[in-house]
């Protein structure tokens, strides 16, 4: 499916906006109570026995009691005493103690196990012994996953973490290369994809059999009319991840209502692929703007969202322009607390001139953004538009060929 072009200017504030949780599964494993080990042998215990909200979850001797025998559910929760590991107020930062909290499907109480850690996915961090410490009492924290022995958990009746069930995903990816490229079809698209140095690729269409090339192929479900059993199917055949709806609040995109989209995510759903939010055009942040109101619908509905997906264009074509992007991303971060997946984004003024950017100033701006999201861990991949500089999309485009790079080309092939 080819691109349809875009007609709007897209304007782009760095508000950032308080935190909303929004349902998103995890990893399905069995519910077997039994006690989560980590540094030294030690056990995940609830200080006390204490099953109040907000008691410490702390390393313990292992001893066999209530306090240490937890379940790992398949909403991503992990639960002893009838409640839920808790993140204190829901935060993202880096030591945020972790506590026994009555359970609510927020994001503070999700959970994804892989390669012997539990991730919190909202935040990206791994739970973790405070100060590699494995006295008793150390206060258990979430931290950025360092692969450290005191963030190494073995969970209940089991030597290795979980495989998640083909029916609900993880929310959060194994490490994986962040650089994609957006592209249609162009000569030497193959050449340029391994060029260029990326881990991933998408066309706007559920099917790379016209446009095969050396990287992960993310298939889309465009908009409505994409939504058939053929459609999906074919989807499904192609990976284990989905992106949403393209641009539904454009009317030259998908141009869908909040509720058209929401009554057939179910069957995005259903193919049990890991799953993007619609990439809306503009306004992810925006309270009461079409992602708001369709993420609100999801939590509401008990839909699974997985990830957020964005598309970012800026008008400002000055040194500042990096800033407004990473200050746009932390503030759709912010409001719903899942990863973010950049699959559009560029420098164009739509309505006013000059319309794109100097060489230096797009270079500039590759080079800043590039290294922003990779030191991003909350972001999990980003996509330039696009891969082909070819005819109208020279001034912006990454390889005219298999082989030639723009300035552009060179600096995206830098990053990573």
């Amino acid at each position: 499916m080819k691109l349809q072009r875009r007609t709007l200017a897209i304007l782009v504030t760095a508000a950032t906006v308080a935190a909303l949780g929004v349902l998103g599964l995890t990893s399905a494993l069995a519910a077997t109570a039994g006690p989560i080990t980590g540094i030294a042998g030690k056990c995940v215990d609830v200080a006390g026995a204490n099953s109040a909200n907000g008691t410490a979850v702390q390393l313990w001797t292992c001893n066999g009691t209530g306090a240490q025998q937890w379940t790992v559910e398949s909403d991503g929760s992990v639960r002893a005493l009838g409640k839920c590991l808790d993140v204190t107020g829901a935060s993202t930062a880096d030591g945020a103690k972790v506590q026994l909290y009555a359970c609510n499907g927020t994001g503070a109480q999700r959970w994804t196990a892989g390669g012997g850690r539990l991730v919190n996915p909202g935040s990206g961090k791994c739970l973790d012994a405070s100060g590699n410490s494995s006295a008793d009492g150390t206060r258990l924290q979430i931290w950025a996953c360092t692969g450290g022995a005191n963030q190494a958990w073995k969970l209940p009746s089991s030597s290795a973490s979980p495989s998640p069930s083909a029916s609900q995903p993880p929310t959060s990816l194994p490490a994986a290369k962040k650089k994609g490229v957006s592209t249609w079809s162009f000569p030497g698209l193959s050449s340029a994809v391994t060029n260029v140095g990326a881990g991933w690729y998408y066309n706007w269409s559920p099917s790379n059999d016209s446009m095969p090339a050396g990287a992960e192929f993310v298939p889309m479900i465009w908009g409505a009319a994409s939504v058939t059993d053929a459609t999906l199917a074919k989807a499904k055949s192609e990976g284990t991840v989905l992106l949403g709806f393209n641009e539904p609040d454009l009317a030259g995109q998908a141009n869908m209502s909040v509720e058209q989209a929401l009554s057939l995510w179910p069957r995005l759903e259903a193919t049990g692929m890991r799953l993007g939010s619609p990439a809306v055009a503009y306004g992810g942040n925006t309270p009461g703007g079409w992602l708001d109101r369709f993420m609100t619908g999801a939590r509401q509905q008990q839909r699974r969202v997985d990830f957020i997906t964005l598309h970012w264009y800026g008008s400002d074509f000055s040194a500042a322009a990096a800033g407004q992007f990473a200050g746009y991303l932390k503030a759709v971060h912010d409001r719903y607390n899942l990863p973010i997946w950049v699959t559009e984004y560029g420098l164009m003024n739509f309505t006013g001139t000059p319309k794109y950017p100097s060489t230096a100033q797009i270079t500039a701006f590759i080079t800043a953004t590039t290294t922003q999201m990779q030191a991003t861990s909350w972001i999990e991949r980003y996509a330039w538009f696009s891969l082909p500089a070819v005819g109208d999309s020279l001034p912006y485009g990454l390889y005219k060929d298999g082989s030639t790079p723009t300035p552009a080309g060179e600096a995206y092939r830098a990053a990573g």
